[in-house]
């Protein structure tokens, strides 16, 4: 987290769901649970489950400790093991990650992640989406200048440009939540045959995804079109939630001032300034958002049974899209939330070039957008 930046550019719910703390608590969590699905189908002694969660619910995790000793092994799950195994003491600690390998457990413990943070972003969506509606609704009429190639074209209505505003933002949701709803487990064991697990693999592996509220799936661990597509639909996401950021703004310029936010910011040397900051601020955290999905995508070359590099670039990678995009929505929000809009400026602007104020069919057009709203 960033206790600087984060705030400006919206990422700060999201973030605190990402943190350092969120992955070790995410970590510990899958090792609990598998212990627990290894006890349920004998695999382990119940005992041992038991045993392995109350030590978890009591460890004690230097978060800088533990950067610091994966290090060697070059991910996290190897010395939090350690802790684990030593907490639990010798007897059962040979019980503490039955059948796993360490990126079952980051894998897991990621969709977990992306599961929690998703819920706040999926939370800003609708919320942007539903201020658009809003806007939509109260101007299904309201006249004003459409504008292609930055030049005055026919007139619209302000509130079929807010319903467009609107399905973007709506479209956009429903993608992210399909690939929500279907984050999947990882369980395959050093290469990804189940073979620590044998005969009852599968069965640990689903009852892994079960208490874990997660989709079943057979090991995924270099067939990575699932992360592509997360981050696929996050960077749609942020570009849904830049489109009206970008309009507000040029709405808003001094010259157009067809509509202003709620709260303004300032300058720091013009005191007449009076900046659309939040409009400003989703545009910029969305621009990170197509940059870090290439990433992503450009990391789905695994080799092999497991991906030397390709693998351990998707961490922060995943971690810094769901803030650039978590931002995007949170400040869209507050800025469509608390946006004025001017029918005086819209009708004044509109009088520049058009004499015919008549605007087509805009208000049947919003009626059917918003009636199609998910």
């Amino acid at each position: 987290m960033s206790a600087l930046f984060d705030p400006l550019f919206g990422a700060d719910r999201v973030a605190a769901r990402l943190d350092d703390a969120s992955w070790v608590a995410a970590l510990v969590a899958v090792e609990v649970t598998l212990a627990q699905a290894a006890a349920e189908h004998g695999v382990i002694p119940a005992g041992h489950a038991s045993a392995i969660a109350s030590a978890a619910s009591t460890l004690d995790v230097d978060v800088a400790e533990l950067g610091r000793a994966a290090v060697e092994g070059g991910n996290p799950v190897i010395p939090l093991v350690r802790l684990l195994r030593a907490a639990v003491g010798p007897e059962v600690g040979p019980s503490v990650h039955p059948g796993a390998t360490s990126q079952d457990v980051m894998d897991t413990a990621a969709a977990l992640l992306v599961g929690w943070a998703g819920e706040i972003l999926l939370d800003d969506l609708r919320g942007a989406a539903d201020a658009a509606a809003r806007l939509a609704a109260a101007h299904r009429d309201t006249p004003m200048i459409a504008r292609t190639l930055g030049q005055q074209a026919l007139p619209t209505t302000f509130g079929l440009v807010a319903a467009g505003w609107c399905t973007g933002l709506d479209r956009a949701r429903t993608a992210l939540a399909r690939v929500l709803a279907t984050l999947p487990v990882q369980l395959g064991g050093a290469a990804g045959t189940l073979a620590a697990l044998h005969p009852h693999g599968p069965a640990v592996a689903a009852s892994l995804a079960r208490d874990l509220r997660l989709a079943d799936a057979a090991p995924w661990h270099t067939e990575r079109t699932r992360v592509g597509e997360l981050a696929g639909v996050l960077a749609v996401a942020a570009g849904a939630c830049a489109k009206p950021a970008t309009d507000v703004v040029l709405l808003a310029g001094t010259e157009t001032g067809e509509v202003s936010e709620a709260a303004p910011g300032d300058s720091s040397s013009m005191p007449h300034k009076r900046n659309p900051i939040a409009a400003v601020t989703a545009r910029a955290a969305a621009r990170r958002a197509p940059g870090l999905a290439a990433v992503l995508l450009a990391a789905a070359d695994h080799e092999h049974q497991r991906a030397a590099g390709a693998w351990h670039a998707e961490w922060q990678t995943l971690d810094d899209l769901l803030r650039a995009t978590g931002g995007a929505a949170s400040r869209l929000r507050t800025s469509l939330e608390g946006l004025g809009v001017h029918p005086d400026r819209m009708a004044a602007n509109l009088a520049l070039t058009s004499a015919d104020t008549g605007a087509g069919h805009a208000g049947e057009l919003v009626d059917r957008l918003l009636a199609e709203r998910s």
